[in-house]
């Protein structure tokens, strides 16, 4: 089994943060988008993944082999983004015939990956959703077989959402079909989709069934991302790395600090996600994400997205702001 994780977006939602950092390394819970993916694949015992990488790729690479050198990666460069479906179908040389699990990159979800691994099916991710509209939406027959998959329909014939993951037992059959689409130019929203590829699948015989997850957390925009941060941290009670400095300093659980940091004069949560070697003085922080090396002083900051190597000087503000910034409010 390989696991097969596209991370090859340029993740304009999250602008100004992803000109610079992809979307898939924006700090979460103390985690990363990917890293949630790759330990939930490894914990599962999966050892051998294939990265989809493009925009901002070099950064992709250098975590990964950094964070995890004990796993077989490889690493394939999506140079134009057309679409799911040509994404994966770069990876047929590797695959081959191996069975394999696709966890597009911005997706983390919850749900038991054993019993997944274990089904003898091929196997999609579900969720119901109040509106299907945007997303790839499964309908299930009485036997509890997927009967039809179709990308962001106008008029939804079922409110079971695709969440991004994809248990694939016959991976010739699906080359063949991601094959099919690309020649024959079958774009959906002017894209090659993985989700028509699916619906080829299933037209030629193949089964899936659907599994459920339990909860499905969105990663694409600030406010959203802010949500997921504070659910991952009550889920998990945050940690805080033993070689920090602190002085003076109240936390509020639950927050994730990482390494390095100096926080003095400050009440930091909760729900604070602070990165590596970041100082704080005479601060209030919560509800907040926080890159690595950056530096807030006299700052109140509430419901913000913070990027890297970022130095605050001011009142309070809601704030949105990209890596290798400074910014001084008090102005």
């Amino acid at each position: 089994m390989k696991a097969i994780i596209p991370v090859a977006g340029a993740g304009t939602k999250l602008r100004p943060h992803t000109y610079t950092q992809p979307k898939a390394l924006i700090p979460l819970a103390g985690k990363t988008i990917l890293s949630i993916n790759i330990d939930q694949f490894h914990e599962a015992g999966i050892t051998d993944f294939v990265f989809i990488v493009g925009y901002l790729g070099e950064k992709i690479q250098d975590y990964v082999k950094e964070k995890y050198p004990h796993l077989n990666c490889h690493f394939v460069f999506q140079n134009e983004r057309k679409g799911t479906a040509h994404a994966v179908e770069l990876t047929r040389k590797i695959v081959q015939e191996d069975e394999m699990f696709i966890a597009l990159g911005d997706t983390i979800c919850e749900y038991d990956i054993k019993a997944v691994l274990d089904n003898p099916y091929s196997m999609l991710g579900v969720k119901r959703v109040d509106d299907p509209r945007n997303f790839g939406v499964a309908q299930v027959n009485e036997e509890g077989y997927i009967s039809n998959v179709v990308e962001k329909p106008a008029i939804p014939k079922s409110n079971l959402a695709l969440v991004g993951l994809y248990k694939i037992r016959n991976s010739p059959v699906l080359f063949n079909c991601l094959e099919k689409i690309i020649n024959n130019n079958i774009r959906s929203h002017n894209e090659f989709n993985l989700t028509d590829a699916l619906e080829c699948m299933i037209g030629e015989g193949e089964k899936f069934k659907p599994f459920k997850v339990e909860n499905w957390f969105d990663c694409g925009k600030k406010d959203s991302l802010l949500e997921s941060n504070s659910i991952l941290l009550e889920k998990f009670g945050g940690n805080i790395a033993e070689s920090n400095k602190f002085d003076n300093t109240i936390f509020i659980p639950p927050v994730s600090i990482a390494e390095g940091c100096e926080i003095k004069n400050s009440i930091i949560g909760p729900h604070v996600a602070m990165g590596e070697n970041t100082i704080v003085n005479y601060s209030i922080v919560k509800n907040c994400i926080i890159g690595s090396y950056s530096k807030l002083f006299d700052v109140v900051l509430e419901n913000s997205l913070i990027g890297s190597d970022t130095e605050i000087k001011g009142e309070t503000r809601s704030l949105n702001i990209g890596d290798n910034t400074e910014i001084d409010l008090g102005s």
